[in-house]
């Protein structure tokens, strides 16, 4: 029987190894689909001045085209606010922007129609990084502050201070499957849409407003998708609409799938981000204030880069307690695409800024960064375990997970080997480097923390399972598979997995924020335990028990605790109450309790745990080439009482992996009139199997059931993506180890172009100013 705890490979791993897996546009195409494809801007800002679509209709096969006054409803997709115009009339936001959509019979007349549109523009100058908007005061909000303390005061206090910036590139989802969308109108004024999507119901809501009817004549279906990370919590909207607008005007099925290079133009990224610090700190390397501004470069419109920001904003202290702390964040407007989701959400961008600040600090002090990470370690309890936003950090495993870290990887003695080595090798270096990762875990909108399930049972005894989550190939329906079997004690052969739709969930949140099994786990199991409270009565009649308060449902048997050899089969119970006319379907339900948060005060308990992490990486840097290789990896993870070690140690590995590519080869890269130049996998590099050590050990703690959650089980789709930091900070002790300097400035990503650069300052000026007595700061 695989139930919890138990490794049960994924559902559809059979399917998806063998080309089986029916995705979006995978499916049977009903008679008569159309297809559409978009005329884009040349230009990153621009004013519309004309629009001239009667070419395209000389082309065979096209059937229309689609512009603003197409749209029958609202001609905006905005999730938070409605700023997102689908179909611009006036001005061009970004290099890119699909202006208008032609629909034809196939995709090539479609895109030979796209080809005759005219759109004239009269090009306007446009913000294309953090620090032009900054120049030109282009923002989407007004200043955003979460403080402790007096930093201002402690900074001025402080023995010892720096100040200092990083900027960080966005990275690309490059999910496998591209953004797709089909909608199919029923003649009577519903649509059926399958999508791509990670939130089925906000693509419903969206698609409902572009067309001006209500939310129950859309009914949104998500089969499965070819990978997600964020980039498909909001931006599959747009698509979803595009192709519902087309079908309401042909009154005909219309199919959306973006290639390659339109996929990476169109969608957003995840946010770049530009820290700039104040630090102040004793000569033992504990920190004693902290000011940090974080600019988020929000692209042309808000999308979701409100909570991106204040999620990087709670996660910029990551495990460490800083006494007086001031955040200041700005998400600035520019014309780029709008840059939205990705794993993580802001956190790993907070989460990089102290970590630079670490490494700064104890470089100054000559102390070696490991010892600072740990002095400055959340601990104890109250004040010195209570983050910057006053929630109180209970069940503090960090030390645990570092010691355990340190000795399995032994890192003391790898040390002492890696010194050795670098003393006999002048133009190769080794370093060694080890971080941990602190991450809250619960959506920071308070009320997406909530969940539904629909259990249907049979009279064979098969059943059906409906859950708000989204499958992407991360397990989550393998997860709540076994949480279903396991609370009604019976196999996973009983179960079919039904895919996500808005018809049989209503109003569910995002798959997102790491909540996927915690949110749909507990509603999956409370549909279970209404079942079981039904099969319950009929069970022990059967069984010609007075009560029912002892029985076990187990490995597809009911027994009484005191008489288990007196057992019935769950399927003959299941027969005798339809007999008896009791439901066998039942919906379930659940909300995150405990959690809230003021906007106003920016303090509150926003996450309803904690998940840890650390990791040992060790790599080997070229001196004439600046590349680097992977030598070992050790990593200690919390995932508390696991639902699934097989799929948690898969999403552990692919988070470092993903993580260690846009910390070091994922280079976004626009040129200077707005155009992205990395649209295609021969330009914009991802890790392969080449850079995975052939040492990558994964260790799950131990004894780590987690209190009020599913199973004792913990989120682990984002906390292990930030784990891959060591990877960054052991290039960085590498580059350190062709010099002396004080300092180790390393861009982000550290390309081999950027690790080049910081080796041979590092060779160049291994006298960096050391940090300076405050109250003169030594700057960058």
């Amino acid at each position: 029987m695989n139930a919890v705890g138990k490794p049960s490979k994924h559902e559809s791993a059979v399917h998806h190894v063998s080309g089986k897996a029916v995705y979006t546009d995978d499916q049977r195409q009903p008679v008569g689909m159309l297809s559409v494809y978009p005329v884009v801007a040349p230009y990153a800002h621009a004013r519309i001045t004309g629009i001239d679509i009667s070419a395209a209709a000389t082309v065979e096969g096209v059937v229309t085209v689609l512009t603003a006054a197409d749209v029958p409803g609202k001609n905006d997709t905005g999730v938070i606010v409605q700023d997102e115009v689908l179909f611009p009339t006036e001005t061009v936001s970004y290099y890119g922007q699909a202006i208008v959509w032609v629909v034809g019979e196939t995709d090539e007349a479609a895109r030979l129609g796209a080809a005759k549109v005219i759109v004239t523009y009269e090009a306007l100058e446009p913000l294309l990084s953090i620090k032009a908007a900054i120049a030109a005061e282009s923002f989407h909000n007004q200043a955003q502050v979460v403080c402790q303390g007096d930093a201002i005061t402690a900074l001025a206090e402080a023995d010892r201070c720096l100040e200092g910036e990083i900027e960080m590139n966005g990275q690309d989802h490059f999910y496998l499957e591209t953004q797709a969308s089909w909608v199919i109108p029923d003649g009577e004024g519903h649509y059926q849409v399958y999508a791509s999507t990670q939130h089925p119901a906000e693509t419903q809501v969206i698609v409902a407003r572009v067309l001006g009817v209500t939310s129950n004549q859309v009914t949104v279906t998500c089969l499965r998708m070819g990978g997600g990370f964020g980039g498909k919590e909001s931006q599959a909207n747009p698509y979803a609409s595009v192709a519902a607008i087309a079908a309401k005007k042909t009154g005909r099925p219309v199919r959306v799938k973006l290639k390659r290079s339109h996929d990476m133009t169109l969608t957003g990224k995840r946010h770049g981000f530009l820290g700039q610090y104040k630090v102040g700190f004793t000569s033992e390397g504990k920190i004693t204030a902290l000011d940090v501004v974080l600019y988020a470069d929000g692209g042309w419109s808000l999308d979701l880069s409100p909570p991106v920001l204040l999620r990087a904003m709670l996660h910029v202290d990551n495990a460490y307690y800083i006494p007086h702390i001031k955040v200041t964040g700005r998400i600035a407007k520019t014309n780029k695409v709008s840059n939205t989701a990705f794993r993580g959400f802001g956190g790993p961008q907070g989460m990089i800024v102290i970590e630079e600040v670490i490494d700064r600090l104890a470089r100054a002090l000559n102390l070696p960064p490991d010892v600072v990470r740990e002095r400055n370690f959340y601990h104890g309890t109250g004040e010195t375990n209570t983050t910057h936003y006053g929630q109180e950090i209970y069940d503090n495993r960090l030390d645990r997970v570092w010691q355990e870290a340190k000795t399995n990887a032994n890192f003391g003695s790898r040390q002492a080997a890696i010194a050795d080595f670098n003393r006999t090798h002048p133009y190769n270096k080794r370093g060694l480097a080890i971080t941990p990762v602190k991450f809250g875990i619960s959506f920071n909108k308070t009320h997406y923390n909530q969940a539904g399930a629909l259990l249907l049972i049979y009279t064979d005894g098969s059943i059906q399972l409906n859950h708000g989550g989204t499958e992407m190939g991360q397990g989550l329906h393998t997860k709540m598979l076994q949480v279903a079997a396991n609370a009604l004690g019976v196999g996973m052969n009983r179960f079919r997995m039904m895919p996500t739709s808005t018809d049989k969930v209503p109003n569910t949140s995002a798959t997102a924020a790491s909540s996927g099994s915690d949110l749909n786990g507990q509603a999956v199991k409370d549909a279970c335990e209404t079942i079981k409270a039904r099969l319950s009565p009929v069970a022990a009649r059967m069984l010609n028990l007075d009560a029912a308060e002892d029985l076990v449902f187990e490995d597809d048997w009911i027994f009484c605790k005191t008489y288990p050899k007196t057992r019935i089969p769950f399927l003959d119970v299941v027969r005798q109450a339809y007999d008896d006319r009791i439901s066998l379907s039942a919906t379930g339900y659940y909300r995150t309790p405990h959690i809230y948060w003021d906007e106003a005060t920016g303090k509150g308990r926003p996450f309803y745990y904690f998940a840890y992490g650390a990791a040992v990486s060790e790599v080997e840097v070229d001196g004439f080439t600046g590349t680097f290789k992977l030598r070992q990896v050790d990593v200690v993870h919390d995932v508390g009482e696991s639902l699934n070690p097989l799929v948690d140690r898969g999403q552990i590995e692919g988070a470092f992996v993903q993580g260690m590519g846009w910390l070091t080869m994922e280079e976004l890269v626009w040129d200077d009139q707005g155009r992205l130049r990395t649209d295609a996998p021969s330009t914009y590099k991802i890790p392969t199997i080449c850079e995975i050590p052939e040492h990558f050990s994964v260790h799950l703690l131990t004894r780590a059931a987690q209190d009020g959650v599913i199973y004792g089980s913990k989120a682990v789709g984002e906390p292990p993506f930030m784990l891959a930091m060591s990877v960054r900070e052991a290039i960085r002790e590498a580059v350190a180890a062709f010099g002396n300097a004080s300092a180790v400035f390393l861009a982000a990503p550290a390309t081999p172009e950027a690790t080049l650069w910081a080796i041979e300052q590092v060779r160049s000026s291994s006298t960096q100013p050391a940090a300076a007595p405050n109250p003169q700061l030594s700057t960058i």
